[in-house]
């Protein structure tokens, strides 16, 4: 199984991978991105939070 993972050191904060994807992506009470822990992961969502990145900084990694 995939998991969805971002680079938090890369992350501009420009939550476009929460409007993208809001099932996966959230903002949490620190102020960073976080994925939303799931069974699974809708992968052509995220594949389009990935592709809207502005930094580039979501993949996918193995679980």
């Amino acid at each position: 199984m995939k998991i969805p993972a971002v680079d938090l050191s890369r992350c501009s904060l420009c939550g476009a991978c929460i409007e993208v994807c809001p099932s996966v992506f959230r903002l949490n009470d620190v102020g960073y991105i976080e994925v939303i822990e799931r069974i699974s992961y809708p992968e052509i969502e995220v594949d389009e939070a990935i592709k809207y990145c502005p930094e580039d900084c979501i993949y996918w990694e193995d679980a």
